[in-house]
């Protein structure tokens, strides 16, 4: 028991060492726009790991028996991190400016500004592939990366708390009242956007060109 213990607490470092990895990435850019750059487009930086009973949980909903290798072929979201920033256009920079870092592997991209979420929830979700290297060599970790403005934040953090309070039974009013607010949202997203292009011009970033 003991020795699964050991082994089950180095699996889930890799996790939260990939997460640090991308913060300190992160972090670095946040501190050289500062520094170097009359704006900069990062303005906070968040992460979370899961616990490993949520993660089993998971798995178990999935139908997959949990097992080191079938947690780290299937699930990708383990570790997190959570990008806000000002206007939409500062996300597709910062995920071209991560994502073109020569240690960093593109997995997946669900790129929801382009193409929200029913509900009208837009951000974008990276699953990047860091390397993370101890004194057994290097290991690729997984890692979530979700890029998204302040307004749309605001959002699916009262999205998220009414979920917990009705235990994800949401009354279909109330379900009705987040789309709105999430259309509303957006809409103070393009309006903002227009207005920093009119003071900073308009952004160098293309829509779209995040390749896996």
């Amino acid at each position: 028991m003991r020795a699964l213990r050991d082994e089950t607490e180095r699996f889930m470092l890799r996790y939260k060492f990939g997460m640090d990895e991308v913060i300190t990435k992160l972090s670095i850019l946040r501190e050289e726009f500062s520094q170097n750059h009359d704006y900069n487009p990062i303005e906070h930086i968040s992460s979370r790991l899961k616990s490993l009973d949520s993660v089993i949980a998971k798995m178990q909903r999935k139908g997959i028996e949990p097992t080191f290798d079938t947690i780290r072929d299937t699930i990708t979201d383990i570790a997190g991190v959570r990008v806000t920033c000002s206007f939409v256009s500062d996300a597709y920079r910062l995920a071209e400016l991560l994502t073109e870092q020569p240690d960093i592997r593109v997995l997946k991209v669900k790129d929801y500004i382009a193409e929200p979420k029913e509900n009208g929830y837009q951000s974008l979700h990276l699953i990047v592939e860091v390397p993370v290297f101890l004194s057994t060599g290097a290991h690729p970790v997984a890692v979530e990366v979700q890029i998204r403005t302040i307004a749309m934040d605001f959002w699916a953090s009262l999205e998220h708390k009414i979920y917990y309070k009705y235990d994800r039974q949401v009354p279909q009013e109330l379900l009705d009242g987040l789309t709105d607010a999430a259309h509303t949202a957006a809409e103070l997203d393009s309006r903002m956007e227009r207005l920093h292009r009119e003071v900073h011009g308009a952004p160098s970033h293309r829509r779209g060109t995040i390749a896996i």
